[in-house]
């Protein structure tokens, strides 16, 4: 079965930056899990599994515009630091979790005061050219139930509670 919209794909990935340097890998661990063609994943790395079969391997490389998005200078905010997730004693370049009214959001710590932090709302790869190995593990048809919540279920998916 080839990647198509609406199937439920795993894979396996090894995330690089344009020098070569591991960012991220699920090498080890369990495979990433996505429905294919709901936006639950970068567009230039679903635009590359679009079609792929299971045992499919390849590398994609992504400018920001394809993952997640260029540097904005306007992005530094200033928040209480009860609202930063992640550690107990924030310092610059920590990377923190912002609750938001828009869900959660990756932030990285600037600068730290007695009550509020300074952070850049970016992602922490945007503006980065990313390089993407990955390798299909499995596809599958979703089940009415993922269709109809979006999202992959079971190993490696969401579990509903």
């Amino acid at each position: 079965m080839q990647i198509s919209p609406n199937s439920v794909v795993q894979f396996h990935f090894v995330l690089k930056d344009a020098d070569g340097a591991v960012l991220e890998s699920s090498q080890g661990s369990e495979p990433m899990v996505y429905l294919h063609g709901h936006g639950g994943l970068l567009p230039g790395l679903e635009k590359a599994l679009d079609g792929k079969a299971a045992g499919a391997e390849f590398t994609v490389t992504l400018p920001p515009d394809d993952a997640f998005g260029e540097r904005r200078d306007d992005s530094e905010l200033r928040v209480p630091i009860s609202y930063l997730h992640g550690a107990r004693k924030w310092q610059p370049g920590m990377v923190a979790v912002l609750e938001t009214d828009h869900g959660h959001q990756q932030v990285t710590v600037v600068k730290v005061g007695h009550t509020m932090a300074t952070v850049d709302t970016n992602h922490p790869m945007a503006g980065k050219t990313l390089c993407f190995e990955v390798q299909v593990v499995d596809v599958r048809e979703a089940s009415p139930e993922e269709l109809a919540h979006g999202h992959a279920h079971g190993p490696g998916g969401h579990h509903h509670h």
